[in-house]
This record gives structure tokens, sequence and C-alpha cells, in this order.
């Protein structure tokens, strides 16, 4: 070992124990704050499945890959810091020696020529990534950019760094190259034999280079020991872990469907014996998110996918995912000595901790302890209201995340503290809420008119309780048995129904909302209060069928996703259909045959809650493909990416008052396509597009008309020009 080994060797040695020491203590900081989150057992069950999508979505960038050249160019990123992390290995080997190298697969020509491939591909992903980062930065003309808020200052330094260490591994094998200690022949490392013939014969070279790729390496490992909250970096640890607790490990797409019961102490809780004083309604405190949400804030990479696909902060609100997920995370961070220290409020604002305790703690984490979770900026608040209440619920945040944030989850849990312990929320939506308590509908109308739907059919609808042997309990909805439009659409799909031969009832005055605008808006105890009385009501309809035999058909996403996924926490397992895709069903086995193709062009709007949260795309356009004539015309974002109507989250029952309206942006996308209908499968969609259809002033040249309505005409092309028009609710 000559002078410059030893040199190199003491320095390699030194800057690497600091920087492990500083990792390993971030990540004891990391863990312990992460611990600090309430009980979530449900994240331990089925745990091959777990470890499967896990792998799925890391190794496969299964969601990553859903934007092709971001994904593919961070894919070759990845497997050049997993496998090219050997090399670094192997520079600790030639700090010591110019001919060093690793034992056994060090002169194996397979690895020489996998990792060559490997790292060139390194270097070209890492150039596109860069090249991204820099088209799309915050400060480029022409509107807002994913990574408004990201800090961009991180982003630049761990790809420069990756592009470093890349760059000195070729350095390192040129110098072997060029003093002639290269074990790998030119057809297994071309590049490195290239750069090799540019560089002198220094054996030093090696060494010292070797030096400069352990230095950069261990600078970056204590950059992000000493910047915790750095998710750009440590998402590349935290990422495994987070994806393996997700919510629905084994469910296609995004973790969405159900929200989350209410939790307290790790358990669903109980509002008959439920205790303000010793029961957690809700979140209020950040240390009140469960562990799992704690370690969503952590992982956060700040990649601004979430953003970018949100419609509030399209339109021009100051709701933002990425940004919310980082202020709780930063906040979380900043208040965790004081919690650490034994601090933190109880259920009913009492201080735990001693002065004693508090004593030593820094006074910046106690000033951070003193912000109210949600409040305006006169408060201090972590959270804005106008952030919280801006949410659709549309779950495009949870369906873009590469690392599977939960963000819907704990956006509700948020406004549950607020509106059942606060009673803070818009004021507007309050009266839908006392409608749904007092009236058991949104709207107020009256229980007797909720059949009035059925006046003017030329066939007699059956209920419950006449008819025993039905097949399909068709579930109308509050908007299908009050609202004029949606009236249009339930007796459309009863029209058909009855065409086709299905054996369906409906409960008529025994159906009462399902409650899905309370849960969504954070009122968990109406929610559960109609939900039960459903169950019961539901229960006694089907009798002892067995759970397969008991099957509703539902028009209203909303109805179709609390029923068939939000139920059965409560006691009530049925099979649960969308209209089109039973409608779907009876056109493929020949029950319904579409006759005549409605022209003019044809776009399809994806309701969120039929799309996203329960994956039904296809049924709806084979629907419209039978009816049609022609093509539909299909909207640039559609399917996963369709973008809300603003509706979802109780948000159709309160004032859009900042930004833009959510419904006209996605009506100019359907405007644009050139179609004269705009094709919807939700009633909540078909009132929203309508409101802006006629905003812009174009409602005499296009049509929103719900998928069944498309069909009916096509069925019975004469039938819907003599409909009776609908009774209006009394």
């Amino acid at each position: 070992m000559g002078s410059v080994q030893i040199v190199t060797t003491v320095l390699a040695a030194a800057i690497t124990a600091v920087a492990v020491w500083l990792a390993v203590r971030a990540v004891l900081r990391m863990v312990s704050v992460i611990r600090l989150g309430q009980p979530d057992p449900s994240r331990f069950t089925d745990k091959a499945t777990r470890t499967k999508t896990m792998l799925t979505e890391t190794v496969g960038h299964t969601r990553m890959l859903r934007w092709s050249v971001v994904g593919a160019a961070h894919w070759f990123v990845m497997v050049a810091f997993v496998v090219l992390s050997l090399l670094v290995l192997e520079a600790y080997f030639e700090v010591v020696s110019p001919t060093g190298g690793l034992p056994l697969i060090g002169g194996w020509a397979v690895y020489g020529l996998v990792t060559e491939i490997i790292a060139v591909l390194g270097v070209v992903g890492i150039l596109v990534l860069i090249a991204i980062r820099l088209r799309n930065r915050p400060t480029r003309p022409g509107g807002r950019s994913r990574f408004t808020g990201s800090t961009m200052w991180q982003g630049y330094f761990v790809e420069a760094v990756v592009l470093a260490v890349l760059i000195l591994g070729f350095l390192i094998r040129g110098f072997k190259v060029a003093t002639d200690h290269f074990e790998y022949p030119v057809w297994a490392t071309p590049v490195s034999h290239a750069v090799g013939a540019l560089l002198p014969n220094w054996d030093a070279g090696v060494s010292i280079a070797a030096l400069l790729k352990i230095s950069v390496s261990m600078t970056w490992l204590i950059v992000i020991a000493l910047n915790v909250t750095m998710g750009v970096a440590w998402h590349r640890f935290a990422a495994f872990f987070n994806i393996f607790f997700k919510r629905n490990p084994g469910a296609a797409g995004s973790g969405l469907g159900a929200l989350r019961p209410m939790m307290s102490n790790g358990k669903p809780l109980d509002f008959e014996e439920a205790d303000p004083e010793k029961d957690q309604f809700g979140v209020a405190q950040v240390e009140q998110f469960t562990w799992k949400g704690l370690l969503d804030f952590t992982t956060c990479t700040e990649c601004g996918r979430c953003q970018s696909q949100c419609p509030a902060w399209n339109t021009g609100k100051p709701l933002s995912p990425k940004l919310l997920v980082l202020s709780l995370r930063d906040h979380a961070y900043a208040k965790a000595p004081y919690l650490l220290a034994g601090g933190g409020k109880d259920l009913t604002g009492e201080e735990k901790a001693t002065a004693a305790q508090l004593a030593h703690v820094d006074v910046l984490a106690l000033a951070e302890a003193d912000k109210p979770l949600i409040g305006g900026a006169e408060d201090g608040g972590v959270i804005d209201p106008d952030v919280l209440w801006s949410c659709t619920t549309c779950g495009a945040c949870v369906e873009q995340c590469p690392v599977d944030i939960e963000h819907v989850d704990h956006i509700v849990d948020m406004r549950r503290y607020q509106v059942l312990i606060e009673s803070s929320f818009p004021s507007e939506a309050g009266v839908m809420l006392r409608n749904l308590e007092n009236k058991g509908n949104p709207w107020g109308a009256p229980q007797n008119t909720r059949e009035d739907w059925t006046k003017g059919l030329d066939f007699e609808v059956p209920r419950v309780g006449e008819v025993d042997d039905f097949e399909y309990l068709f579930w109308v909805g509050c908007a299908g048995a009050f609202e004029d439009r949606a009236k249009k659409t339930t007796r459309a799909v009863a029209t058909l129904l009855h065409e086709a031969g299905v054996n369906f009832a409906i409960l008529g005055e025994g159906e009462t909302c399902t409650g899905d605008p309370a849960r969504r808006i954070g009122n968990e105890f109406v929610f559960q209060m109609l939900a039960q009385q459903n169950v019961e009501t539901l229960n006694e309809a089907f009798g002892d069928r067995e759970p397969t035999k008991r099957k509703i058909v539902a028009t209203c996403p909303h109805c179709f996703n609390t029923l068939g996924n939000e139920y059965g926490q409560l006691g009530g397992e049925f099979e649960v259909v969308h209209h089109t895709q039973l409608l779907a069903h009876l056109v493929a086995t020949g029950k319904l045959t579409p006759v005549q193709p409605v022209d003019g062009g044809v776009t399809y709007h994806d309701p969120c809650y039929l799309g996203r949260h329960n994956r039904v795309f296809t049924p709806p356009r084979e629907v419209l493909d039978s009816s049609i004539a022609g093509e539909i015309t299909e909207m640039p974002r559609n399917s996963e990416r369709s973008f809300c109507c603003g509706a979802g989250g109780a948000r159709m029952w309160m004032e859009e008052k900042i930004g833009k309206r959510i419904n006209v942006d996605r009506v100019e996308e359907a405007i644009s396509t050139g179609a004269k209908t705009i094709a919807v499968g939700c009633p909540f969609c078909s009132t929203m597009l309508n409101d802006g259809v006629n905003g812009k002033g174009v409602g005499e040249q296009v049509e929103v008309i719900d998928v069944a309505s498309v069909l009916l005409r096509s069925v019975k092309p004469a039938k819907h020009e003599g409909e009776p028009e609908p009774v209006a609710a009394g």
C-alpha cells in the first residue's frame, strides 16, 4: 500500500464512519416519530399479498410506468442505485489498492457486462429526469408546475449525486484500463475501455477516483441524515414499507373505494358506546393520525403527480395534495421533540406532560405544538380550512401516487373532527346535513314522493314486499328519485330492465340516503345512522338469501360505492353492480338489441366513484359502442386520469367560491372533442356538467345524458321522444 492509498483509505474510513453514525441516528429518529401515531392493526394482515404487491410496484414499477418516459427513466435510475451499490462497495477495495476489486464476482465478465449496461442506462435515465425537472421547474413560463412547492435544491442535489457517482464509476474503470489493471474484456465493457483510452497511465488515479466516489456517496448520506424530511431521498428506503402497508394490497389500482371507518385506539368507533373524553373523533392533532399516516408523510417524494391531477389545484384552489402532505410532515417532525418528551394534549385538551418533562424541549418545538392543525393564517394553522374543504375526494391523488400515500383518508379524518367536535364546516352544507337527518335525503324532499318517478311508465314497477321473487333490487337513490334530470335516467334504466325481462323490484318509500355525502363531509354519526337503517331494511328485503344472491343495481356511483364497499363495515353484505355493468351484460347476451345508432358524436365522462374508486371503465364504453354511430371520442383526461366534475366529497352542496369552477373546466374539455353528446354514468356528474354546458352557453348544441338514456334511444328509437316529463318533487 503506497502513501496515496494510505491517505485515501483513512479518509474513506473517516467519512464513512461519520455518515453511517448520522444515518443510524436519523433512522432511529424517523422510526420514533412514526411510532407516535395511533395503532392500526389492519396493516399487518395477509403478508404474502402485501409482499407480492410491494415487489410488483417497486421492481415492476407498475405505478411509475403509467407515465411511460418518466417511469422508464426512474426504473433505470432505481436499478442503477441498487445494483451499482456493489460498485460503491468495490470502491472500498480500490482505495486500498489500484488493483482491488470485489471478491468472487469481481473478475466475472458477465458481472462486468451487466454493470456496464446498467451504468450507461442509469446515466441516460438520470439525464432524462434532470431534463424533466428543469422543463417543469416552478419558475418556468406558462403556469403552475407539478414541482410547485417542492424543495427544489433537494431534487437537484439527489440527481447530481446519482450522476456524479455513475460518472466516477466509469472514471475508476477508465483508470484501471489505462494502468492495465482492468479485469473485463472490451466486448463486456466498451464504454469503460473508451474512457480508459483518454486517461493517463496513473496508478494513484484509481484510488483517488474511488475516494471521490465514496466521498460523494457518503456526503449524500450525511445530507439526508441531517434532513429527515428530505423525502426525495428517503423515499427510496421508505417506499418499500409504505407500499407493503398500503390499505388494500390485493385491490387493482389504488387503495380507494371505501373510506376507512372512524377509528379510536386501533378499533372502529362504536357511536353507541363512544365517549368524546376517552375516544378519538377524527384527527385534531398530528399525532392522532395512525402510524401509517405518519409513514405516508415521511415517504412523500415531492414528485407532484398528485398535484398535477388534482381538480382543486388545477382550477386555482389552495388545495394541493402534495403540499398538504408536506405541511403535515414538516409539522410532525418539528413537533416531535415535544411529543417524544412526553408532551401532548389529552382528548379534553389538557397537557399530558409535566413541567419537568418539557423543561429542556426546544422552544421551536413548543411553538409548533401550539399550532392548531386546522386554522387560517391568523391562527397559525398547519392546514387552512379552504384547503381542507376544497377536496372532492375524487381520488386522483391516491391513484397517481407512486408510493401509495392515502391522501383522501387523511383529509376525511381531519374533516371528521371539524364537523363532529368543532361544528366547523361550510355553512351551506348544514342544510344538506339537516335534510339527511330529518328527511332522509339531501334535498329535503318528502319521503312519500320517492316513487313519483314511476308515474307515466307503461308498465308496473314492482315493489319489495309486493313481490317475493326478484333477481335485482333496483336502488334508485335520492337523486334518481327526486332530481328531475336523474329521474329520466331512473326511468330509462327501469324501462330497459323491463324490456330485457330482468326480474327487479324497488324499495320505494323504504329507501333512504346511503349516507355518502354525510360520510365524505366528515359526519360519521349521520352516515352510520342512515347506513344502519338501510342495512336493516336491505337485510329484511333479501331475507335469508346468501350474499352472492343479494343483488343490487344502482344508477349512482356514490350509492354503488357505499352499498358495495362500505356497508360491509356495518353488517351489510351485498353484490352491487352499476347500471352500466348490468346493461352491458344485457346487450352482450342479446337481451337488449340496439337497432338505431345514435348520431352526432359522443364523448364519455368517467365518474370518479365509478372509475377510479371502483375500476369500472369498460362497461359504460361497451354500452355506448353498441348504441352510437362511430366510435367514442375520448377526452384527453379519461379512465384513471378522468377529471372530476366537482361534486364529490359533498362538494355538491357547497359553494365553489375560489378559482375556476371545476365543472366548467371539465365541460370545456368535453366541448373541445367536438362531440354533440356528453355521456355520463352518475347523477351528480349529470347535474354538474349540465350546469357547465349551460354556463358556457352551448346548451342548444351539446347534450349531457346518461349512458342508459343513450342505449334506450338506440333500443327504442321512438320511445324517448314520447317519455313523460318527470314529476317535480313536492
